[in-house]
């Protein structure tokens, strides 16, 4: 159920539909599921003008438990959610988005690649949020189209976490990338070694991640996307085996520093992980990184807000 009005002060949206519950995420699943062989993705279509708003949200302990367990977070006895869960509290408002008729890009192999997060002060376990979720743009990727979603959390009057994720679909693109394809495949594998981006030397950490990473983290966040659950469906999106979650890797990394309670959190996802794989977690001042081998899956840095 919900009920829609036009929001104030926001004109990159056309409507805002207030939720009264979270929407169910397996039917979703099958919806964009069903409708995914029928988009034809491109960077210029059309897309929902929708912000989804759920109003008094509160934190089921016991799931937050879990995902802390999956993720490496310890308990610290604290009453602060971890900066990267409230991306899982929202991840149906985008999964609605996502699912439906009027967005462009096929659901299944969606790809995560970016996230930058703003946490203004640190959030209670114990708080009553508003979440609200929205689509910004669709912008060319040489890989596809990439969408980029706006998620906002507010307590009363005050926003206290914001982010903005891109999410690739895969695709042929037109005769200008076909011109430049070698170039792309050279542009590729400079990103996977990290050229041209400052990562940290001191390795802190090394990690044997098992097949079931994908399984587990889908568990406990509700991102079902076939690409992580299991190496047949993983084929069929062009991945040898199953990749672990983005989210599940950058919340790995973070769990293994101290995050300032008002942070600014940014991290690109420039490889997949595949599952099972053995990876080493670095970081230096802000920075950080995932490696396996010499292939660069992930870069990112914290930084406290002034």
């Amino acid at each position: 159920m919900h009920t829609d009005n036009h929001p104030a002060g926001d004109p990159g949206t056309a409507t805002t539909r207030t939720l009264t519950a979270p929407p169910a995420l397996a039917p979703l699943l099958a919806r964009g599921a069903a409708l995914s062989p029928f988009k034809r993705p491109r960077a210029g279509a059309g897309f929902p003008r929708t912000r989804l708003v759920l109003p008094e949200v509160r934190i089921d302990l016991a799931r937050l438990a879990a995902y802390e367990r999956v993720c490496g977070f310890g308990a610290t006895g604290e009453d602060a959610l971890p900066v990267t869960y409230p991306h899982v509290l929202a991840f149906p408002l985008a999964m609605r988005l996502m699912a439906g008729r009027a967005f462009p890009l096929p659901l299944l192999g969606l790809v995560h690649t970016s996230i930058e997060i703003t946490r203004h002060r640190a959030l209670a376990a114990t708080g009553t949020y508003e979440l609200a979720v929205h689509v910004e743009d669709l912008v060319p990727h040489r890989r596809g189209t990439e969408a980029v979603v706006v998620t906002r959390a507010r307590d009363g009057e005050r926003t206290v976490w914001e982010s903005r994720s891109t999410y690739l679909a895969r695709h042929r693109t037109d005769q200008e990338q076909k011109q430049e394809k070698e170039e792309g495949k050279e542009e590729e594998g400079r990103r996977e070694r990290g050229a041209g981006v400052r990562q940290p030397d001191a390795v802190r950490a090394e990690w044997r991640l098992g097949g079931d990473v994908g399984r587990r983290y889908a568990a406990v966040s509700g991102d079902r996307n076939p690409i992580h659950l299991h190496p047949l469906t993983a084929r069929v999106f062009g991945f040898p085996r199953a990749i672990a979650h983005g989210m599940w890797t950058v919340a790995r990394c973070l769990a293994e520093r101290p995050v300032p309670a008002a942070a600014h959190v940014r991290a690109e996802f420039r490889a997949p992980v595949l599952l099972p794989s053995t990876v080493t977690y670095a970081a230096g001042g802000p920075a950080f990184a995932l490696r396996g081998g010499e292939r660069l899956h992930l870069t990112g840095e914290v930084r406290e807000l002034a």
